[in-house]
């Protein structure tokens, strides 16, 4: 399935797309947190970097292969160093903004671990959009170009 080429539709369509990976990904850190801190009594904030972890590999593989398909093609060459910065912004973002938030929320209010956790998931959110969309998974020089040839013609 083709992203609708041009502004605001584009944008909407990826962001919904976005969402679609990031309900996977919130799946796989709530039960990596749950799994860390429940059955292998990790400590909440440990267990918090390593679920975030898992979630942005998950949603990094998903994105290159659905979210961002127009935009790239998983490859051996290509997809290493993109992982490296997806996991720098949105990893950083994540895990940043996790930690943050779960020492407030549950350290600090002493609300439920898996509760703040939700919480914090959706305030990362919007910013890992933006920085995938504009650094991570960004449109080459040359394939910029070349979509422009073709709107021209």
């Amino acid at each position: 399935m083709k992203v609708a080429s041009g502004g605001r539709g584009e944008k909407v369509h990826r962001w919904l797309r976005f969402n679609v990976v990031g309900a996977i990904g919130i799946v796989v850190q709530l039960a990596m947190l749950f799994l860390l801190k429940n059955i292998f009594h990790r400590n909440y904030l440990l267990a918090t970097g390593f679920a975030v972890e898992a979630a942005v590999v998950n949603n990094f593989l998903w994105h290159e292969c659905y979210t961002w398909a127009d935009r790239v093609r998983p490859s051996w060459r290509e997809s290493p160093p993109r992982l490296l910065r997806f996991n720098l912004a949105n990893g950083g973002i994540s895990i940043a903004g996790n930690l943050a938030l779960m020492k407030i929320l549950v350290g600090l209010a002493h609300m439920n671990y898996l509760a703040s956790d939700a919480i914090a998931i959706v305030v990362c959110c919007l910013a890992n959009f933006l920085v995938s969309d504009e650094w991570v998974f960004r449109v080459g020089k040359k394939k910029c170009r070349e979509k422009l040839a073709v709107q021209l013609e």
